[in-house]
């Protein structure tokens, strides 16, 4: 008997609670896991590799959460890496919370992963076939049929890292797996995985719905212009029309060309809002809204240009599920570097951009910059949602004209029910000054404290419970997802 069976053996005596398999031939990693799924009896069951490394309250944290909810399905932690002599911890993942459209860009679950055993009965054993990516396999199985999945934010297991993985043969099970985890979920679409590792899923359009684009403008035709050129030139997506609202412009060329446009293009139209004269960005778009006749509405600021052929399809093929209330955008500076990646809840007191200022190609924290996933809240600068669920919310709250508008409608739609996705896939320039101050007069100072104290009072509850998307153990001071400062 090999010095290692002997060790189990005596381990297996000396315990009640530990239970081997002993084979006479060599076994694949899935086969041995099934073989110890049969002989499994506890009420949850969780996977440790060989080389992973539990922390000594592992269990009692999870037990703890099981018992207080004892609705749970399946719940995950956070981790980390370990050196291979044990003695150095690095590369924490702060996870977020369950987060859909993240997991089917990559495996962010990962460990400590704890999943109810009746739940592990309905959806089968791990797959025999796949050799690096049966977990998973095995985790998308169990997302689908689960409806209480808890994340704790605690590194409680520590990964050796596999440094002969073999990235070729991962990347086809990748795609795979996640292709057959869309045909369960009867989602039509087809699966790329980039040489990071990190998945992009297209999903497919049975038709191409009427996207109707809202523009607020006044004055800046340079900039107008610029915008309309990039959604008629270089968007490959046709079926749109534009509604321009003019709101106060003074300058004889605006009017000028507004008329140009009337005269090429029989999808374009100008509607005047002149209510006020006092700046209230929500209430000109919810007036806009009222002269569109797409089932999606896109709100795009004036100052942006569409860089991608397929911007707009990549937003509508999203905003069409279901399960989604909204869709943003990866947003740049003139000079590439990231002026929007998604909105961070309590980022810089009430909300913030994520990864602002990173660079063109930055992969951010676990490449989350790179990857299509669910936040809180994405900007209106570029966000697309269905016409509907727009009127059914009531709009924007004209209450706040200029700050958080947007934030406050994403709650709202998380509110009812909805995702908001962020797909790095949809790229724009949005020439926002990166130096621009938030107010320049003390009137609009006083005007933001307004809004910041109303966002502040109407979502108490949520700013102090924290974003979902974004780890506790995550700084609040920097858009960077550095860690936090105790």
């Amino acid at each position: 008997m090999k010095s290692k069976d002997v060790l189990l053996s005596k381990r297996v005596r000396s315990d009640q609670r530990i239970k081997v398999i002993f084979s006479k031939s060599s076994l694949s990693v899935t086969e041995n896991m099934n073989r110890a799924l049969k002989i499994s009896n506890g009420d949850f069951i969780t996977f440790v590799e060989a080389e992973g490394l539990l922390e000594k309250d592992a269990f009692y944290e999870c037990v703890k959460i099981i018992n207080q909810y004892p609705q749970i399905d399946m719940l995950y932690t956070d981790e980390d890496r370990i050196s291979v002599d044990g003695k150095r911890y690095f590369h924490p993942h702060f996870k977020s919370d369950f987060n859909l459209d993240l997991l089917r860009s990559t495996n962010y679950i990962g460990h400590l992963f704890v999943v109810k055993k009746e739940l592990q009965k309905e959806i089968g054993t791990f797959c025999e076939k796949l050799y690096y990516e049966y977990e998973y396999d095995f985790i998308l199985r169990c997302i689908e049929k689960s409806e209480h999945i808890w994340h704790i934010p605690k590194v409680l297991y520590h990964k050796r890292v596999n440094k002969n993985s073999n990235i070729g043969i991962q990347s086809k099970e990748k795609e795979k797996v996640i292709k057959e985890h869309l045909t369960r979920c009867e989602l039509k679409g087809f699966v790329h995985v980039h040489d990071s590792g990190i998945c992009k899923v297209n999903y497919q359009l049975e038709i191409e719905p009427l996207v109707s684009i809202l523009i607020p403008n006044k004055d800046h035709v340079d900039d107008l212009e610029r915008c309309i050129r990039s959604l008629f030139e270089i968007s490959e997506y046709s079926n749109f029309e534009v509604v321009i609202v003019e709101n106060g412009s003074t300058e004889k060329e605006t009017f000028q060309y507004y008329m140009s446009l009337l005269e090429r293009y029989k999808n374009v139209q100008i509607v005047t809002w002149n209510k006020s004269k006092e700046f209230n960005y929500s209430a000109i778009n919810n007036y806009g809204v009222n002269s569109t006749k797409g089932e999606y509405i896109l709100f795009l600021n004036n100052d942006t240009e569409v860089i991608n052929r397929n911007c707009i399809y990549e937003m509508i093929s999203h905003v069409v599920r279901s399960e989604v209330g909204a869709v943003g955008a990866r947003l740049y500076y003139p000079d590439g570097t990231i002026q929007h990646a998604g909105v961070i809840l309590g980022l810089g007191g009430i909300a913030g951009h994520a990864f602002c200022g990173k660079g063109h190609n930055a992969k951010g924290y676990f490449g989350r910059i790179q990857c299509t996933q669910n936040l809180t809240a994405v900007t209106a600068a570029c966000m697309m949602m269905p016409r509907t669920l727009f009127k059914e919310l009531g709009g924007f709250d004209e209450k706040l004209k200029v700050a958080f508008n947007d934030v406050d409608l994403c709650m709202r739609i998380r509110k009812a029910g909805k995702l908001i996705v962020y797909t790095p896939y949809a790229e724009l320039y949005h020439y926002e000054s990166k130096s621009r101050g938030i107010e320049d007069t003390d009137e609009k100072l006083e005007r933001f404290h307004g809004e910041v104290h109303y966002f502040e009072k109407k979502w108490k509850q949520e700013l102090e419970a924290g974003d979902p998307y974004y780890n506790p153990n995550l700084t609040l001071t920097k858009n960077d997802f550095s860690l936090r400062i105790v």
